[in-house]
């Protein structure tokens, strides 16, 4: 048996499911991600990288399953690994963010697409050399899903503003 210990946790403006854009690429959500005191000398020269990335548990996913509809435009059922949906049988998250600047143990960070209080597995720095592949393939992931999942997460970002401004 595994067991993870969280290192951190995410505070972002999403607090309810359905509510963080579905890809942090799309997203312009600032947050921080809070290091444990346990934890905060790993940061040691993170501040260096423009980009990390964030894995996490998607602790409120609503179910393990091995097949899931994708969530912006899913008509068609695909295998859980041929998706990037939160109903994993190890449900676990990656996000792409910008790192803005490092305070103690805080990394204020732009691009979350994590739910407040979503508890933070592990940091990684982002290395282009080493994290981008130009040429992969995309599978069954055409242009106008991709597009769909950007609509989408703009709307939901421009709903969060207005609610956040209406308070």
């Amino acid at each position: 048996m595994m067991n993870f210990t969280p290192i951190g946790i995410a505070h972002s403006p999403f607090r309810n499911a359905g509510a963080p854009p579905f890809q942090s690429t799309f997203s312009q959500a600032e947050g921080h991600i809070e290091i444990f005191p346990e934890f905060k000398e790993g940061l040691t020269s993170i501040d260096g990288f423009s980009h990390l990335i964030i894995l996490s548990h998607f602790d409120r996913a609503e179910r393990q399953a091995l097949s899931e509809k994708p969530l912006s435009d899913g008509e068609t059922n695909h295998g859980i690994f041929a998706t990037r949906h939160f109903n994993r049988p190890n449900p676990i998250g990656i996000s792409y963010v910008a790192l803005n600047r490092v305070e103690g143990g805080m990394l204020h960070v732009t691009g979350l697409d994590l739910l407040d209080g979503t508890p933070i597995l592990d940091v990684k720095p982002y290395v282009p050399a080493f994290d981008s592949i130009p040429h992969a393939v995309t599978g069954w992931v055409s242009t106008r899903h991709i597009e769909n999942i950007r609509e989408t997460s703009i709307r939901a970002q421009q709903d969060i503003i207005k609610t956040q401004q209406s308070r």
